[in-house]
């Protein structure tokens, strides 16, 4: 398995089991901790340790990370406080599969008005050409408050794998490429599963 099938895959777990407690207290706590977590960096608050560390399988992170926090734990952080972020508030679940992060920006648009493609646009592209973790996070933030705000749902799955691939020099350019052709493809489809 490669490390984008096991960073989805446990990404998906956690999602799964979020939702799935989202409404006891446990969950609920869980829930505000993560949302916490936004913005930070992984590891920086213990209490968030658990939070995406705990049952991870064999292979996901690396045993020790030379250079401070390891891209694996990158992806997974990110994307689970975001998640988190995104479901506050919510009775149903925010992650919908098959919805990029191209295809919520394209979401948030009037379809008629080029203006309004241009405005989402200037919210779109800092995260697109965000030069490290902390910017790419912030910007995020910033994005998913703005879906959250017309009850838009996102694939944190496919998120959660973009992230990972964000971070190498290689495959970010793809990354990139592939968020923007979702901003601009006449999307007709609808919203997507959500779990």
């Amino acid at each position: 398995m490669t490390k984008k099938e096991l960073i989805g895959n446990y990404v998906y777990g956690r999602i799964q089991s979020l939702v799935s407690l989202k409404d006891s207290g446990p969950g609920r706590g869980e829930l505000a901790r993560l949302r916490h977590g936004v913005g930070k960096t992984p590891g920086e608050d213990p209490v968030l340790w658990g939070a995406f560390l705990n049952n991870a399988p064999d292979g996901l992170y690396p045993e020790e990370s030379k250079n401070g926090v390891a891209k694996e734990e990158w992806a997974v952080y990110i994307t689970l406080t975001l998640f988190a972020l995104h479901q506050q508030g919510n009775a149903n679940s925010v992650h919908a599969n098959g919805v990029s992060l191209g295809s919520a920006a394209n979401r948030l648009m009037d379809k008629d008005s080029a203006d309004d493609r241009e405005r989402v646009l200037r919210r779109f592209a800092p995260i697109i050409t965000a030069s490290d973790m902390n910017e790419l996070s912030n910007h995020l933030r910033c994005f998913i408050q703005l879906i959250k705000a017309k009850g838009i749902a996102l694939d944190y799955v496919k998120l959660s794998k973009d992230i990972y691939d964000f971070q190498f020099e290689e495959s970010r350019k793809n990354v990139q490429l592939n968020w923007g052709r979702d901003f601009y493809k006449n999307n007709n489809s609808n919203e997507g599963e959500r779990i």
